[in-house]
């Protein structure tokens, strides 16, 4: 399958690296190609130029936004959330029909640590994803931890939960698809309904930096258990 990565940040790149090592081709979109090349890359790669991590990757391609999502088949918001909308005005109709898995939180950060939600309670970046783009198949997935337990579920023992929310079912049946070929077990994979449930997985994130806080690492997940 042909899928764009928007973004090109730690949480773009991990996906990357394992959607790779499953076939698929994969095509990276962000603002400035020649700045991302030559700008280091987080911690985890050793702050090795992005150019370098590129080069070291089988069939990743990197496209300006206006670019990216020509060709594809599916396309994963990976970027910050306080510039998502921004940043899929840019890719703009080549959105139209496609599904868009949508993983961003709309963090502010702007009074410091830890960030509040620019929206919330009646409200989400999912929503006003769908309402910016109403021929896309918006999926809210895959927010409510950290980026290498999004591709690596086996990280955690035992089971632990994935939700999915979006007003399209065929949509939510393919993402749930490519979830379980990732590593998530159809059981952990709960349907939450329609994109107004995304409302509740992105205030999900105040409590998971608290956990992050007080457990001291970000290697933890939330498991619904049912009686």
């Amino acid at each position: 399958m042909k899928i764009t990565i928007l973004g090109t940040g730690m949480v773009g790149m991990t996906i990357a690296e394992k959607l790779t090592t499953l076939g698929h081709q994969i095509t990276m979109g962000t603002r400035d190609p020649e700045t991302t090349i030559s700008r280091p890359t987080p911690a985890t790669w050793k702050k090795i130029p992005f150019g370098d991590w590129l080069n070291a990757q089988n069939s990743v391609v990197l496209e300006t936004f206006e670019n990216s999502a020509k060709e594809a088949d599916l396309v994963l918001n990976a970027t910050s959330g306080g510039v998502t909308l921004k940043a899929l005005d840019m890719v703009g109709k080549d959105l139209n029909g496609k599904i868009l898995i949508d993983i961003a939180n709309p963090l502010d950060f702007s009074n410091g640590m830890p960030p509040t939600l620019s929206v919330c309670n009646t409200d989400s970046l999912g929503e006003q994803i769908q309402a910016r783009f109403p021929e896309v198949k918006v999926v809210k997935s895959l927010n409510t931890m950290n980026t290498y337990i999004m591709m690596h579920p086996e990280t955690i023992p035992g089971d632990h939960t994935v939700f999915v929310s979006g007003n399209d079912s065929e949509a939510k049946k393919a993402v749930s698809n490519l979830l379980q070929e990732i590593g998530w077990t159809e059981g952990n994979i709960i349907d939450l309904g329609d994109i107004s449930t995304s409302r509740g997985t992105e205030m999900l994130l105040p409590v998971w930096l608290r956990l992050w806080g007080a457990l001291g690492h970000a290697n933890f997940n939330f498991q619904i258990q049912q009686a």
